[in-house]
């Protein structure tokens, strides 16, 4: 048959593609042969569309989307509704990651540093320069290798064993870099329930959920998963749970519960101690866990009205929340967020996370869900992350003159570690600093070399969540469209990272052990091991077309290999610990993630920052939120400039008069105040960071980011704050003062 114009000028002007059309309910099954090149022709454009499953990793939880794509251009994103993490529900953030494909700052090819450190000037330079270049440094210091740090975000996934292998052959030190670590958390977990990976919390199953700190519905941990189980909680087809969230904050959890409990910063765990008193002294609870977690003793000390005073909740509201969780069933407590960010913050969650023993709920449908190691032995089984102890030494080897290289991708700690670490004056020791950034966020400015990265919707990758939905699942990720720069050549425009350090580690003449000379190799061959399992959510008679399945699914999954571990016996509750705070001011401070932004790394997409806080609707700047009997007292309205001052320095930023706020406690939220990042962050607002005290939790070495103490001052100055919203106007009334009603029939 001959061919036509437009099917001529697509097979000679496309260029085969990598991605597998999605798959699943609901989205159309079509075969791509080739796809479009970025310009084409007018009479080539089509108008048709294809859905491409894939990974988000705007996030740290990559839930699975699918792309829309029209001649070669991603659209739109959607949920992908089969994979199980958020099964077809996505946020904001993953909406974003067009804006981030499509960026006019996003960095179009290798440079290097032309001027001083941090003046922003750089020149172009091929890809082959750029690498033989890093080679170069390295082969300098394999004499002494651990003057080599290695820093990310904390990757997971087959990246993640690329990274490691290549920190660990090589001898770097690798730092795995987290804003709001989670390392109190996972110790929790550890000596609580004894496991490695972080348990699913069947929110939809449950019958009452007891929250300290946990922003779920937000920003914690995995909000799109939580937020979709809480619907089911709310509306599924059974009794409607119950939600009581305790936090020092009115967060949007908090907003959403059918309790809200003030807490003083930092008694969580004293609170959690007291609710475990009343439900063994009245019974509610089993009587071989109890035994198991006290030692046969009594918590008299932590009896309601002992405590009460102390942690700021009523005596008679304790007995209320012990009785409501101890007869609700199944019930689930879980904690996180400004709970664990104090001193005492893995005392906190130990005494938290230990009420579910009391109710019967690790291990049950509703409660707390172990989750299974990966079925791919070779890849982390949870993302490593640096304790601020850790970073801590690092800045002192740094000042030392210690450290020759810091190699950074996908993190970025000039500007999310607290200033007073110093870590931006003492980073101009170091000699040598390169970023794999493809934009120019505040580390990558001061960088001396830049081998910018794909975007993840140009790459491959792969991802074993953490925490899990319960049962064995890895997922994965394939390039939806070409690369954005591919029309500069091969030797400018961007590479995946994996790729670039295979490169890299080739050059040195390293063995790094790993089934493939590419990513795409390795990833293939993870593939394989899952193919030869032959069970799961894929299976096919020969491996390209298991392949093509995973590809089509975003991911495998096998719903019956959950978890084998029985719930251990529970472990002594531990011995109350107090917390301590940076400063002797007036309030605490309590800094949260937000909703758009996250702690910075959305910053620079103008969709993230336009998405409104859930509670305030404010957007783009930097707000404080006061208590609404204080800001009178203070003369304040909304929009005054404040200063916020601790014995580290002082930030400005905008009054937002709060009735949600105790009076002696402000928050701020986190993620403004770049120095760089480009056109729509870059000297927004104030980053809180800098203002937090460098206190520690006494046993983890985790920072404590809830535990400065601050100051406010009025300023002479007044600032309108952007917000969602608008005045309500008033109804239309007659003369007599009667509301009027208008119809559509009325003209």
């Amino acid at each position: 048959m001959a061919l036509t114009r437009r099917q001529l000028l697509t097979l000679t002007g496309g260029s085969a593609a990598a991605a597998i059309l999605f798959q699943a309910c609901g989205v159309p099954q079509r075969e791509l042969i080739v796809q479009s090149p970025l310009e084409m022709p007018e009479d080539l454009v089509t108008g048709l569309d294809n859905w491409y499953a894939t990974l988000c990793r705007q996030c740290a939880t990559s839930e699975g989307i699918v792309v829309r794509v029209m001649e070669g251009r991603a659209k739109k994103v959607e949920g992908n509704i089969d994979y199980p993490v958020n099964q077809g529900k996505h946020s904001a953030r993953c909406e974003a990651g067009l804006q981030a494909l499509y960026h006019p700052d996003r960095i179009s090819g290798p440079l290097v540093r032309a001027g001083v450190r941090g003046s922003g000037q750089f020149e172009e330079i091929t890809w082959s320069d750029a690498l033989e270049r890093l080679t170069g440094i390295l082969r300098q210091n394999q004499g002494s290798p651990r003057s080599t740090a290695l820093v990310t975000n904390p990757v997971g996934g087959h990246l993640g064993m690329v990274v490691e292998r290549f920190a660990d052959r090589y001898g770097a030190r690798f730092m795995p870099y987290e804003p709001v670590e989670r390392t109190n958390l996972k110790k929790a977990i550890k000596q609580v329930f004894g496991q490695d990976r972080m348990p699913d919390f069947d929110i939809e199953r449950s019958g009452y959920v007891l929250s300290f700190g946990a922003d779920f519905l937000n920003t914690w941990v995995s909000p799109v998963r939580y937020s979709r189980g809480y619907g089911e909680f709310r509306q599924g087809d059974r009794e409607r749970g119950k939600l009581t969230h305790v936090d020092s904050r009115f967060s949007m959890t908090g907003a959403n519960a059918d309790n809200w409990v003030y807490v003083k910063p930092g008694m969580e765990g004293i609170l959690a101690l007291s609710i475990a008193h009343v439900l063994i002294e009245d019974g509610l609870v089993d009587p071989a866990a109890a035994e198991a977690l006290t030692g046969g003793g009594g918590l008299e000390d932590f009896a309601p009205e002992a405590i009460a005073g102390k942690v700021g909740v009523p005596a008679g509201k304790i007995h209320d929340i012990a009785h409501d969780f101890g007869s609700h069933g199944p019930a689930l407590a879980l904690g996180g967020g400004s709970a664990a960010a104090h001193t005492n913050g893995l005392f906190n969650l130990v005494a938290i996370y230990s009420l579910n023993y009391l109710v019967g709920s690790v291990g049950q449908e509703g409660g707390v869900i172990f989750n299974p190691a990966s079925p791919l032995d070779d890849i982390p089984g949870t993302p490593a992350v640096a304790s601020f102890d850790k970073w801590s030494d690092l800045v002192t080897d740094m000042s030392e003159g210690k450290i020759s290289t810091l190699i950074v991708r996908g993190a970025d700690p000039y500007y999310g570690l607290p200033g007073a670490l110093q870590f931006r004056p003492v980073s101009f020791v170091v000699p040598s600093i390169v970023s794999f950034s493809n934009y120019m966020d505040d580390t990558t400015a001061m960088a001396d070399l830049i081998l910018p990265e794909h975007s993840y919707l140009e790459d491959w990758g792969s991802d074993s969540p953490d925490p899990g939905p319960g049962y064995e699942l890895v997922g994965f990720q394939q390039p939806v469209v070409r690369p954005f720069f591919e029309n500069r050549g091969s030797e400018l425009g961007t590479r995946g990272f994996a790729d670039a350090l295979l490169a890299v580690a080739q050059g040195l003449g390293l063995d790094m052990g790993l089934p493939g000379a590419t990513y795409k190799e390795i990833l293939q061959d993870g593939a394989r091991k899952l193919f030869d399992l032959n069970r799961g959510s894929v299976q096919a008679s020969d491996f390209p077309s298991f392949w093509n399945g995973v590809l089509q699914r975003g991911g495998w999954w096998d719903t019956n290999a959950g978890s084998t571990d029985a719930a251990p016996a529970p472990a002594r509750l531990p011995e109350a610990v107090n917390p301590s705070f940076g400063g002797s001011a007036e309030f605490h401070l309590v800094p949260f993630s937000s909703t758009g932004i996250s702690e910075g790394q959305g910053a620079h997409l103008p969709w993230l920052q336009a998405t409104p806080d859930p509670v305030t609707t404010a957007t783009w700047r930097t707000w404080v939120e006061i208590n609404l009997g204080v800001a009178e007292e203070m003369d304040l309205r909304e929009g005054d400039l404040v200063s916020i001052t601790s014995t580290r320095g002082s930030i400005e930023a905008i009054a937002y008069p709060h009735p949600g706020i105790a009076p002696e406690v402000v928050a701020i939220p986190m993620g403004q105040g770049h120095h760089a990042s480009g056109r729509y962050a870059e000297g927004r607002g104030a980053n809180v960071m800098e203002i937090l005290e460098p206190i520690t939790d006494e046993t983890t070495g985790a920072l404590a980011w809830a535990a400065t103490k601050v100051d406010i001052e009025k300023l002479d100055k007044w600032v309108r704050l952007p917000k969602f919203e608008n005045a309500v106007p008033e109804r239309p009334e007659d003369e007599e003062g009667h509301v009027l009603q208008i119809t559509r029939t009325d003209s």
